[in-house]
């Protein structure tokens, strides 16, 4: 589902209300919110008006629980954490309870903390497939979407549900989510805005399958939905309406 907006701001709105719905759904239907978050400044916008007067009460968020799609091996309080800014922009203007969030750690070496972050999704889901209800993904110029990028290794992961690796391209080590544990969600977003990644939504969308040039079409849930949600500019070079 391809779902476009003339603005920024519209945009935001339309996925907010998308979330508090499919939040409710979830905690009607099973009783809770299983919710991977993403970082970056595209989804700080989303959740401060999450946090707003106009939103914060639309849901029961102590039913909610959180995880990290994604993370830079760096200190939970390091400004490029995006532990970090979640907590400040969702987590503390909520109250969510601290173990309702379930941070990576980084206090870990990456393949440690992957495989420790696997460990804890599997037992948060205890028997039953480890689904996410919603994982909210960005998408970067370069068609890379949580740490999945172009031309590394764990763009072929078939087993792992979490991966720690080096990035050359931003000289960092991560620890992300890899494509299976993405595609068996129930919901997956992506949020795009911008005329900067217009080329990338339109050659993910659009164009011919390379996973390693594009990794972002990896995404393909199996028995869910993939939405993406642009506004205008990110959308401008897409051949298809609303």
């Amino acid at each position: 589902m391809i779902r476009k907006f003339p603005t920024a701001d519209l945009l935001m709105a339309g996925l907010a209300d998308f979330i508090v719905d499919t939040a409710r759904n979830a905690i009607a239907t099973r009783g809770r919110f299983d919710f991977a978050v993403s970082g970056g400044s595209s989804p700080k916008r989303l959740y401060d008006l999450l946090t707003s007067d106009a939103y914060r009460n639309k849901v029961e968020w102590s039913k909610a629980y959180f995880f990290l799609g994604d993370e830079r091996n760096v200190g939970l309080e390091h400004p490029d954490s995006n532990y970090r800014m979640v907590k400040q922009s969702l987590f503390d203007p909520l109250g969510i309870q601290s173990d309702h969030v379930f941070p990576v750690d980084t206090l870990l070496t990456p393949a440690d903390a992957a495989r420790k972050y696997e460990e804890i999704i599997r037992k948060h889901f205890g028997e039953k497939e480890c689904r996410f209800d919603l994982v909210l993904l960005g998408l970067g110029s370069n068609s890379h979407t949580a740490s999945l990028f172009p031309h590394t290794e764990v763009l072929h992961e078939q087993t792992a549900l979490v991966s720690g690796l080096f990035i050359p391209e931003v000289n960092m080590f991560r620890i992300t989510f890899t494509a299976p544990l993405i595609n068996q969600a129930r919901e997956i977003v992506f949020l795009v805005y911008g005329a900067s990644k217009a080329e990338a939504v339109a050659e993910i969308v659009q164009g011919e399958r390379n996973i390693e040039s594009h990794p972002a079409q990896l995404i393909q849930p199996a028995g869910g939905r993939l939405s993406w949600f642009l506004d205008d500019a990110a959308g401008s070079k897409l051949a298809i309406s609303n």
